[in-house]
Protein backbone atom coordinates (compact mmCIF):
# COMPACT_ATOMS: atom_id res chain seq x y z
CA UNK A 1 0.00 0.00 0.00
CA UNK A 2 3.14 2.40 1.25
CA UNK A 3 4.34 4.18 -1.97
CA UNK A 4 7.21 6.66 -2.47
CA UNK A 5 8.06 8.86 0.90
CA UNK A 6 6.39 12.12 0.72
CA UNK A 7 8.11 15.60 1.06
CA UNK A 8 8.06 15.36 5.17
CA UNK A 9 10.35 17.64 7.73
CA UNK A 10 12.10 15.73 10.69
CA UNK A 11 9.38 14.15 13.05
CA UNK A 12 10.42 15.20 16.40
CA UNK A 13 7.33 14.63 18.86
CA UNK A 14 3.93 13.75 19.37
CA UNK A 15 1.33 16.14 17.75
CA UNK A 16 3.65 16.36 14.66
CA UNK A 17 1.73 15.74 11.09
CA UNK A 18 3.61 13.95 7.83
CA UNK A 19 2.19 12.90 4.74
CA UNK A 20 2.40 9.35 3.41
CA UNK A 21 1.32 8.79 -0.52
CA UNK A 22 -0.61 5.32 -0.70
CA UNK A 23 -2.16 3.18 -3.13
CA UNK A 24 -4.88 0.88 -2.74
CA UNK A 25 -7.05 -1.11 -5.10
CA UNK A 26 -10.63 -0.12 -4.68
CA UNK A 27 -8.95 3.34 -3.48
CA UNK A 28 -6.04 4.04 -6.34
CA UNK A 29 -3.14 6.23 -5.06
CA UNK A 30 -4.35 9.11 -2.10
CA UNK A 31 -2.50 10.24 0.76
CA UNK A 32 -2.60 10.42 4.38
CA UNK A 33 -2.18 13.15 7.16
CA UNK A 34 -0.51 10.81 9.38
CA UNK A 35 -0.99 12.53 13.04
CA UNK A 36 2.08 11.44 15.46
CA UNK A 37 0.07 10.04 19.13
CA UNK A 38 3.53 8.17 20.52
CA UNK A 39 6.65 9.28 20.17
CA UNK A 40 9.92 7.98 21.61
CA UNK A 41 13.54 8.98 20.20
CA UNK A 42 14.65 6.37 18.59
CA UNK A 43 12.32 3.56 20.13
CA UNK A 44 8.74 4.21 19.06
CA UNK A 45 6.44 5.97 16.60
CA UNK A 46 2.59 5.86 16.62
CA UNK A 47 0.15 7.72 14.06
CA UNK A 48 -3.39 7.15 13.06
CA UNK A 49 -3.85 8.01 9.53
CA UNK A 50 -6.75 10.82 8.55
CA UNK A 51 -7.62 11.11 4.51
CA UNK A 52 -6.34 14.33 2.52
CA UNK A 53 -7.82 13.97 -0.59
CA UNK A 54 -11.24 13.90 -1.66
CA UNK A 55 -12.48 10.86 -3.93
CA UNK A 56 -10.45 8.41 -1.85
CA UNK A 57 -12.17 10.05 1.48
CA UNK A 58 -15.75 9.64 -0.51
CA UNK A 59 -15.01 6.51 -1.14
CA UNK A 60 -14.20 5.04 2.16
CA UNK A 61 -17.27 7.23 3.79
CA UNK A 62 -14.66 9.13 5.65
CA UNK A 63 -14.35 12.98 5.85
CA UNK A 64 -11.17 14.92 4.92
CA UNK A 65 -9.30 15.00 8.30
CA UNK A 66 -11.38 12.61 10.14
CA UNK A 67 -9.21 10.38 12.29
CA UNK A 68 -11.27 7.11 12.81
CA UNK A 69 -8.76 5.67 16.11
CA UNK A 70 -6.85 3.75 14.57
CA UNK A 71 -3.44 2.90 15.00
CA UNK A 72 0.03 2.12 13.23
CA UNK A 73 3.32 1.60 15.66
CA UNK A 74 6.65 0.98 14.57
CA UNK A 75 8.49 -0.01 17.91
CA UNK A 76 12.48 -0.05 17.18
CA UNK A 77 14.75 -2.41 19.26
CA UNK A 78 18.92 -1.63 18.64
CA UNK A 79 20.22 -5.35 18.23
CA UNK A 80 23.99 -4.10 18.23
CA UNK A 81 25.92 -1.37 16.81
CA UNK A 82 24.81 -1.15 13.28
CA UNK A 83 21.27 -3.14 13.51
CA UNK A 84 17.81 -2.55 14.96
CA UNK A 85 14.46 -4.79 15.37
CA UNK A 86 11.51 -3.12 13.70
CA UNK A 87 8.46 -4.50 14.92
CA UNK A 88 4.98 -3.03 13.33
CA UNK A 89 1.75 -3.07 14.96
CA UNK A 90 -1.37 -2.19 13.89
CA UNK A 91 -3.93 -1.07 16.74
CA UNK A 92 -8.18 -0.70 16.14
CA UNK A 93 -9.24 -1.31 19.31
CA UNK A 94 -9.75 2.30 19.64
CA UNK A 95 -11.96 2.28 15.91
CA UNK A 96 -15.56 2.51 15.65
CA UNK A 97 -16.78 -1.20 15.16
CA UNK A 98 -17.52 -0.84 11.53
CA UNK A 99 -13.87 -0.05 11.01
CA UNK A 100 -12.88 -3.07 13.42
CA UNK A 101 -15.25 -5.09 11.59
CA UNK A 102 -13.73 -4.15 7.94
CA UNK A 103 -10.29 -4.24 8.71
CA UNK A 104 -10.61 -8.05 10.43
CA UNK A 105 -9.34 -6.88 13.94
CA UNK A 106 -6.19 -5.35 12.23
CA UNK A 107 -5.82 -9.07 10.31
CA UNK A 108 -6.53 -7.59 7.31
CA UNK A 109 -2.93 -6.26 6.47
CA UNK A 110 -0.57 -8.85 7.92
CA UNK A 111 0.04 -9.14 4.31
CA UNK A 112 0.68 -5.31 3.44
CA UNK A 113 2.65 -4.75 6.75
CA UNK A 114 4.73 -7.68 5.65
CA UNK A 115 5.26 -6.17 2.67
CA UNK A 116 6.12 -3.02 3.97
CA UNK A 117 8.74 -4.42 6.03
CA UNK A 118 10.65 -6.34 3.56
CA UNK A 119 12.28 -2.99 1.59
CA UNK A 120 12.75 -1.15 4.90
CA UNK A 121 16.16 -2.18 5.38
CA UNK A 122 17.82 -1.37 1.67
CA UNK A 123 15.41 2.31 2.48
CA UNK A 124 17.26 2.86 5.68
CA UNK A 125 21.13 1.99 4.43
CA UNK A 126 20.94 4.53 1.75
CA UNK A 127 20.50 7.31 4.07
Amino acid sequence: MLREGAENGVVSGVGDVFVMMMHFPALGDYETDNHVVEYELDRRIGWEPAPRDPAPAAAAQIPIGTRLGHRWIFDLVPDGPDATIVTESYDCSRAPERTRVAMNDGKRWIKSMTKTLEPLEGVCKQG
